[in-house]
């Protein structure tokens, strides 16, 4: 018998865009419809996609019973109320990181997914990189011995995308931005259960509310400890450079290079305590939207359980908001994640 097609539908076409090409990628889903308040970019991206139908208001989208599954990937303030709407319209949900930019409006998300049997995704799109995800297969096999210290920055320059949604004092650069480092260090690491953060508001003084540079301390469990620095304002190409140290090795990777960096004690037979760099190639995909895209449709047709869970996204935010809190108080804080 022939699969029926899972009929897709996007929210938000900036970051959305990426999300439809992913669809298109992956066979047995369908690009249904597409939704954005601009209507004249909807137009534009329906034109080079091959989609039809085309929205402003993502109620008239969601209330389509041909549509399964949506992805929302709106400006961050909006995720709650259509995560809610979207799941009591009966669609399976991916929501773009970060899951929500208050306790409250996660614990909304949280609730309204555990009384729905729709399935439910954050997109943690690091999670996806090809680059962090060999080095999480080489942390896992042991390669490096135990981790002992674990670093990752979010190092990116708003100056030209920051639009009114990215300057809310509730948003902040670490929930918004600098979640995907968090959370890559929490999905290699485990939960942070203490951070001490400082930081500074020289660069984008007169466009952020907020401070627009980080540098955090985190405590991790089985005596790891680490460090995230997130900036929205520095001056330099975009990166999410990142380094895992262990007792037996290290690697240095990021999300803009095609190669990454391994060392590794007794790396030749009876050498003793040499350690030698060794560059493995990777494929960059940063953005790795489509592979996203293909476990969740994959999550969907056969049933099987999601991993970047609502409580994953959650947790991150929770980590997040512990940072923030730590640099405006100048005190340790120990997040309180949700459960």
């Amino acid at each position: 018998m022939e699969q029926k097609l899972l009929n897709v539908g996007v929210i938000g076409l900036s970051m959305g865009r990426l999300h439809a090409e992913g669809i298109k990628k992956t066979e047995g889903a369908c690009l249904y419809a597409l939704c954005d308040i601009n209507r004249a970019r909807a137009e534009e991206v329906a034109r080079e996609l091959s989609v039809d139908r085309v929205f402003t208001d993502y109620r008239d989208m969601i209330a389509d019973p041909a549509i399964d599954a949506v992805i929302i990937a709106s400006p961050d303030q909006d995720h709650r109320q259509m995560t809610l709407d979207s799941l009591n319209a009966g669609k399976h949900v991916l929501c773009e990181k970060p899951l929500a930019i208050t306790r409250e409006d996660c614990e909304a998300i949280i609730d309204a997914v555990k009384k729905s049997d729709r399935k439910f995704m954050v997109g943690q799109i690091c999670r996806y990189t090809p680059g962090f995800r060999q080095a999480k297969e080489i942390i896992d096999s042991g390669a490096i011995g135990e981790l002992t210290f674990v670093e990752s920055e979010n190092a990116h320059d708003y100056s030209h995308i920051c639009a009114e949604w990215r300057r809310d004092p509730a948003r902040n650069g670490v929930v918004g931005g600098g979640c995907h480092a968090v959370d890559l260090l929490r999905w290699i690491a485990g939960d942070p259960e203490e951070v001490m953060a400082y930081g500074t508001h020289k660069t984008f003084a007169d466009l952020t509310p907020y401070d627009d540079t980080h540098i955090a301390v985190l405590k991790f469990p089985n005596g790891v400890i680490g460090k995230v620095f997130v900036s929205v304002s520095c001056k330099r190409d975009y990166t999410m450079r990142s380094v895992f140290y262990g007792t037996n090795g290290t690697i240095i990777v990021d999300n803009t290079s095609p190669t990454m960096t391994v060392f590794k004690q007794d790396v030749f037979p009876g050498m003793d305590r040499h350690t030698m760099p060794i560059t493995v190639p990777v494929n960059i995909n940063n953005h790795n939207t489509a592979g996203e895209f293909k476990e969740f449709y994959d999550i969907i047709v056969n049933d099987k359980p999601v991993q970047t869970t609502v409580l994953e996204g959650a947790n991150t935010i929770a980590a997040c908001m512990a940072i923030v809190d730590s640099a405006n108080s100048g005190k340790p804080v120990k997040p309180e994640y949700f459960h």
